[in-house]
């Protein structure tokens, strides 16, 4: 007798299995039908302008150096660069794989206010745009060089960015 339990029930749950797959899909409205298919959408990256991948460092220093301006327009300036620099600064930078700045040092300057301005815009634009593949497995960091060319108001031009001079 309790086969016969446990076999209504295993029918009884085929059945309900059987009833929900037989059910067709609605039909599409004519308008789709007649619509070409189009491919997805490429995946966006995590930030704007940022790529999924880098072919080298100074691929990914450019991305970072239009991100720094980006988030601190108010401290730049664009143009011709002046024929005698006041102030220069060298920063080393090393980012984590999530492009945060886990270490930035003044590498090269003889002036302090421009240093403090050069240091506070990269922890004003951090997170920085993402290293990915440039971050191996071994080496969980991104240590570079960014050069900040200051004029007479310690407004900057980033060096990777600047016009050939």
């Amino acid at each position: 007798m309790e086969l016969s339990v446990r076999s209504k029930a295993i029918a009884g749950m085929a059945a309900v299995l059987l009833a929900a797959c037989g059910h067709a899909p609605p039909p599409a409205p004519a308008s789709a039908a007649r619509s070409v298919a189009r491919p997805p959408p490429p995946a966006q990256p995590a930030a704007p302008g940022q790529r999924a991948a880098y072919d080298n460092v100074e691929m990914y220093k450019t991305d970072v150096a239009q991100h720094i301006v980006r988030y601190n327009a108010a401290y730049t300036f664009s143009g011709a660069l002046p024929p005698m620099l006041p102030a220069i600064v060298v920063l080393s930078i090393t980012v984590d794989a999530e492009g945060r700045p886990t270490k930035v040092t003044v590498v090269r300057s003889r002036d302090s206010e421009a240093s403090r301005v050069a240091l506070a815009s990269v922890q004003r634009s951090a997170p920085l745009p993402r290293p990915f593949n440039l971050v191996g497995a071994h080496n969980h960091s991104l240590t570079f060089a960014e050069t900040f060319l200051f004029n007479d108001e310690y407004r900057f031009q980033l060096r990777t960015l600047a016009p050939v001079q």
